[in-house]
């Protein structure tokens, strides 16, 4: 049985669209709603956010709010480093996707010398940098600082010297670049990238599962294939985007898809890599209230977020 510790992130400096920092309220409020008292039996730890940045104005165009996402990644990786260390399993909500990469800085800081390997279930890739970038938003970005990197051979931007020290300095947190190298991530349900990302996928040999592969070979064999891919790996990280749902479901997020997951699929499957004991950390994020109808994201979230903490709790 694992010790469970909830660590909330209602940061959204890393979006294009407003709203993600409401989607760990959303989630509670979807707990309410469905009479469970999940939220009182862990303990929480709440990382202090830089929202108020939302309300200034934009100095790195091709790394927005970057100094701010530099902050929340020292905050959120010590918070998960020395969570890890005291034998406490993370359960992260966190409200953009852009501080996910804090989240593995801060378990490669907890063990540097282990192998760690991220099923990152989103449908983006998350590999841009500010040379490549074409929104500037940091939630377009954290696999590429996980990876340590800048993707020069696609450049399109000519980025300030300011903006490459900070975006150099996320790279290293805690002194180690890499923290997980781009053949230990494995993409599920992805289908909506740009040129720049597909040549680090292409060039890296990534491993990506696609949404008919899922439904084609069902949550058990998908799991499996995964584990078996990620054998060399001490710990994995596994990372729920909520966009990576089909978008007839997901439109209580920024950037909603086609052709993306049922919820029963999602279900299972994170259910599934719940089971393994090499599990170290589940994060969901992106889920952004003020885009949705009766809350109806948040409790698709809340459901795969229960059921995967039940499964915790019996392993």
């Amino acid at each position: 049985m694992k010790n469970i510790k909830i660590i909330e992130v209602k940061s959204e400096i890393g979006a294009g669209t407003r709203g993600a920092s409401l989607g760990v309220e959303a989630i509670k409020i979807a707990a309410l709603d469905f009479m469970s008292n999940f939220f009182v039996h862990f303990p929480t730890e709440a990382i202090e956010t830089e929202n108020k940045l939302l309300f200034e104005p934009i100095e790195s165009p091709y790394a927005k709010r970057i100094k701010g996402t530099l902050t929340l990644y020292e905050r959120i990786s010590k918070s998960i480093c020395e969570t890890v260390k005291t034998n406490w399993f993370p359960v992260v909500l966190s409200g953009d996707h852009s501080t996910a990469g804090a989240t593995i800085a801060g378990l490669k800081m907890a063990r540097p010398k282990a192998k760690l390997g991220a099923i990152w279930i989103d449908a983006h890739a998350d590999l841009h940098t500010p040379y490549t970038t074409p929104s500037g938003n940091m939630h377009g970005m954290p696999v590429a600082i996980s990876i340590a990197e800048d993707n020069l051979e696609c450049k399109v931007h000519d980025v300030d010297a300011n903006t490459i020290k900070t975006w150099d300095a996320l790279k290293n947190l805690g002194g180690i670049a890499p923290k997980i190298l781009p053949e230990d991530i494995v993409f599920i349900s992805l289908r909506d990238y740009e040129k720049e990302e597909e040549h680090l996928i292409k060039s890296y040999g990534m491993k990506v599962i696609s949404t008919n592969e899922v439904r084609r070979k069902g949550p058990e064999q998908v799991a499996r294939s995964v584990f078996r891919y990620l054998s060399d790996c001490e710990y994995i990280y596994v990372s729920f985007d909520v966009d990576s749902l089909d978008s007839s479901i997901s439109k209580g997020t920024g950037t909603p898809v086609t052709n993306g997951l049922r919820e029963r699929e999602v279900e299972d499957l994170i259910s599934k890599f719940m089971q393994h004991r090499k599990v170290c950390c589940f994060e969901i994020t992106e889920v952004n209230p003020t885009l949705d109808k009766e809350n109806l994201m948040a409790e698709i979230a809340f459901n795969i977020l229960q059921r995967s903490v039940n499964v915790l709790l019996l392993n």
